[in-house]
């Protein structure tokens, strides 16, 4: 093939062109697939870090087990955490269907006392001759609400299905997890068997084992980021509930939801305060917006002194990296992208470390031989 540019001619291999073009179409046809199948590479990547994460307290019980059997282990480490959820649910269901019940059985009282205060704004309306602007409001409010209306069914079809695929995609989270421990060992040696030079299998355990020390560290320091946040939920209630009347037993659920909920990076926190404010509004709208205050402020405080502090002690990274790795996650691969971010950089990192040493060390052997 003959290319001619501003009068020079450049000669391109035939083979060499179609080549270029075919490597060209490969990437894109990866890049392709990887796009298609992002949902999937997802709930893999969050079971393969849950299964990290799970790794050391599932080899504790196999270790304890008279059978040393880590199918077992495993076993009993899934139906530990179905019963921390299931204890989690019934300490936060029952107050909110009561609080809720109880708001239902007011609305009657709040119906007659919005009817005894409703005289004074009919003598106001026919006093400025406003009727017709009412009318015409109340007739505005009325078509709204029968498009609402029209529109709920289709609303109430998305929402299950929202759910099912959320349903879906956790069961499937459960059970890729639940595999990855009980074959861990097996794949593990399988991997090693393939060495044949021990020095490079050792240098490459050392590396598996920071990052492992990684993703460890980092679940850990999440869940003490939580359980903070919980606690200090927990406590707010309670002393809303000695000064406004609000039921004491809310404290409890209020714990477990924000303990919950901000497990999820960013986010997770802000839903549940938002569900913990529209829980205490049913018994004191003043409580209610002081939470909600008082935990903006606490949101502040938490994303710029607290998280970065105990996750950049737990794996290394600084404040800086920690915030623009959750924000680079988020962006990329949206809620799952923030949960997974920081244990991945903390991994680059780790990669990056090792190999800047070894480029370190042999550069020093180089010069070494140059001055002998």
């Amino acid at each position: 093939m003959l290319i001619m540019k501003n009068n020079v001619h450049i000669e391109i291999d035939t083979r060499t062109f179609v080549r270029f073009w075919l490597v060209v179409i490969g990437f894109l046809l990866a890049a392709l697939a990887i796009y298609s199948a992002r949902t999937a590479l997802i709930i893999i990547g969050i079971s393969f870090f849950l299964a990290i994460a799970l790794n050391s307290p599932v080899n504790r019980l196999a270790k304890m087990l008279p059978s040393k059997s880590r199918v077992l282990g495993t076993t009993l480490a899934y139906v530990a955490v179905i019963l921390f959820l299931g204890a989690i649910v019934f300490l936060v269901i029952p107050p909110i269907i009561e609080q809720t019940a109880k708001f239902v059985q007011n609305i009657p009282s709040l119906v007659d006392s919005a009817t005894k205060q409703s005289g004074g704004i009919n003598e106001f309306i026919h006093h400025y001759n406003i009727q017709p602007e009412v009318d015409k409001a109340l007739n505005s409010i009325k078509d709204s609400t029968s498009q609402f209306v029209s529109g709920a069914g289709m609303f109430l079809i998305t929402s299950i299905g929202s759910v099912l695929s959320v349903m879906t995609s956790t069961i499937l989270v459960l059970v890729l997890t639940f595999f990855m421990l009980v074959e861990c060992p097996m794949w593990m040696n399988r991997l090693w068997s393939i060495y044949n030079d021990k020095d490079r299998m050792d240098s490459h355990k050392h590396l598996l084992k920071h990052m492992y020390s990684a993703v460890t560290s980092y679940v850990t320091g999440q869940l003490s980021v939580s359980s903070i946040a919980g606690l200090v939920a927990g406590i707010v209630v309670f002393v809303l509930s000695l000064i406004f009347g609000v039921p004491t037993n809310l404290a409890i659920p209020a714990l477990a939801i924000i303990f919950m909920l901000s497990l999820i990076p960013m986010f997770g926190e802000i839903i549940g305060v938002l569900i913990v404010s529209a829980i205490l509004a049913l018994n004191s709208i003043t409580a209610a917006l002081i939470f909600l205050v008082f935990f903006v402020i606490y949101a502040q405080v938490e994303s710029n002194y607290i998280s970065p502090k105990i996750q950049s002690k737990r794996t290394n990274l600084s404040a800086l990296a920690i915030l623009a790795s959750v924000t680079i996650g988020i962006y990329l691969f949206g809620l799952a992208g923030g949960i997974i971010s920081i244990p991945i950089a903390g991994c680059i990192k780790v990669l990056l470390e090792e190999y800047f040493t070894k480029s370190k060390d042999n550069y020093l052997k180089k010069q070494l031989v140059k001055t002998n």
